[in-house]
């Protein structure tokens, strides 16, 4: 009976999962939006991750001991190098864009990850399918149309901006799958978002940028709070959860839900205009990445589990069990993990 229980709830709890993946990562935009009208774009998120992984790191700590981050050399620069693509240069640029463009719009562009990995693999000669081409066409064609028209919701500067921040997101997850990394998925998680902060810090200071306390405002503290605790942690929790518990197939369909939700709160919250050539330029990114992601998945494959509970994606979280969730394979078309 009990597990005739857990099974009946099971399919409850990965909705409600990808529910919260839906809501939260589709709302991080915003959230930068909000917390960059008084804080500097970079400096925000370098407190954003920098705050997040101290929380991780002494969770981990606590759970599992210094062993949890127990590593080689080689593999702390992989992650290093993932937490400065992803984080400083990916996520910075997307800060630094959201000044320029409307949060809907640079969701819209983000979205075009997924596009951007093939394209890299057809550059090292690992030949995708025709419909994943396909679909990198159409999906590109979406981009340069909103592009070339401004989506009417942000300057030219803007928009090439988050596309190079969406390029360097693409590259670091490109080579996060070929490199090197932690064993374990909470240290390297800690380890990206420290590297990736201290990033941000660093060029932020250099550009200009200074952190005036008194100026900030209620609600950018806030929406740099919501970011640390429920963007960078509650929602990797609920991925991470997921890709243990639900086919990637479902999981994947974030990928489609997050530019909707991010163009809805923009619309709602900060009054962003939903104009007829963002709809069409979004619905032609949005097919283009459907085409990749329906035709690239791969099932989850179960790997070893190594007693640290090792992972590669996500921050895993959930239900503080130990060990974590056997590791899983993530095609790193639909690893497109949430800013």
């Amino acid at each position: 009976m009990p597990a005739n229980t857990a099974d009946s709830r099971t399919p409850v709890l990965v909705w409600a999962a990808l529910a919260v993946v839906y809501v939260v990562w589709g709302s991080t935009y915003l959230g930068i939006g909000i917390a960059i009208e008084s804080i500097p774009p970079m400096l925000s998120a370098a407190v954003r991750f920098i705050a997040a992984s101290a929380l991780l790191a002494g969770f981990l700590l606590v759970r599992s001991g210094p062993a949890a981050f127990r590593m080689t050399r080689r593999q702390f620069l992989g992650a290093a190098l993932a937490g400065v693509l992803l984080l400083t240069t990916g996520n910075g640029m997307l800060a630094v864009a959201e000044q320029y463009i409307s949060t809907g719009l640079a969701a819209l562009l983000v979205a075009s990850v997924p596009l951007w990995l093939v394209v890299f693999r057809f550059v090292v000669r690992d030949r995708p399918k025709a419909l994943t081409l396909a679909g990198v066409l159409v999906g590109l064609g979406g981009v340069g149309a909103l592009s070339l028209t401004g989506g009417e919701g942000g300057s030219g500067v803007g928009i090439v901006v988050v596309l190079l921040g969406s390029v360097s997101w693409a590259v670091g997850s490109f080579l996060s799958s070929r490199i090197q990394m932690p064993p374990n998925a909470l240290a390297t998680s800690a380890i990206e978002m420290i590297v990736g902060g201290a990033g941000l810090l660093v060029l932020g200071t250099a550009s200009g940028e200074r952190l005036d306390l008194s100026a900030v405002t209620t609600r950018s503290w806030v929406a740099l709070a919501y970011l640390v605790l429920v963007g960078s942690l509650i929602g990797f929790t609920a991925f991470s959860w997921l890709l243990g518990n639900a086919p990637i197939s479902l999981v994947s369909t974030y990928a489609y839900v997050n530019p909707a939700v991010a163009v809805a709160l923009g619309a709602l919250v900060l009054h962003e205009p939903i104009t007829t050539r963002v709809v069409l330029g979004g619905l032609v990114i949005l097919v283009g990445v459907a085409l990749v992601i329906s035709t690239e998945r791969k099932g989850p494959k179960r790997v070893l589990e190594d007693t640290d509970g090792g992972g590669d994606v996500g921050l895993g979280m959930g239900g503080g069990q130990e060990p974590q969730p056997p590791r899983h394979h993530v095609d790193p078309a639909v690893e497109q993990r949430g800013v």
